[in-house]
């Protein structure tokens, strides 16, 4: 069992993964600090409040008014956080644009290299293999 798992982690894709779960994590960070430090503050100017992540609706509790969210659910509130889900929702939507942009220019990378390898080939003339072949067809005449 040691040994199939040294092979699985010996695999190329399963390092790649890895590396790829990691700098996914710190990409996280980063989209979430946009959203929270830069676009959240000005939505929440457009609705006439500078912390757009602290809208809630008290469902069950005694809050004080202006309350931030942190202190209603430390006081044992029961809330409806949505303005916290809104600023999920933006940080997932701009998330998933910039992965679709990664990917539409790797697609369109992948496939300038796989041209540019074709014409490669084109331009090489014939094959080991086809000049063989020609060699082998000459001399059976």
């Amino acid at each position: 069992m040691f040994s199939e798992f040294k092979d699985f982690i010996a695999k190329g894709n399963v390092m790649e993964l890895a590396v790829a779960v990691i700098i996914a994590g710190a990409f996280a960070v980063i989209v979430a600090s946009m959203t929270s430090d830069l676009i959240m503050p000005i939505v929440g100017l457009i609705f006439g409040d500078v912390d757009f992540s602290n809208k809630y609706i008290v469902l069950s509790g005694e809050v004080d008014a202006g309350m931030s969210l942190e202190a209603a659910r430390e006081a044992g509130a029961n809330v409806l956080a949505w303005g916290a889900f809104v600023t999920a929702v933006i940080n997932f939507v701009i998330l998933a644009f910039i992965i679709f942009l990664l990917v539409r220019y790797a697609e369109k990378a992948k496939a300038k290299f796989e041209k540019q390898e074709e014409e490669a080939a084109e331009e090489a003339g014939p094959s080991e293999i086809d000049l063989l072949t020609e060699i082998r067809d000459a001399l059976k005449k």
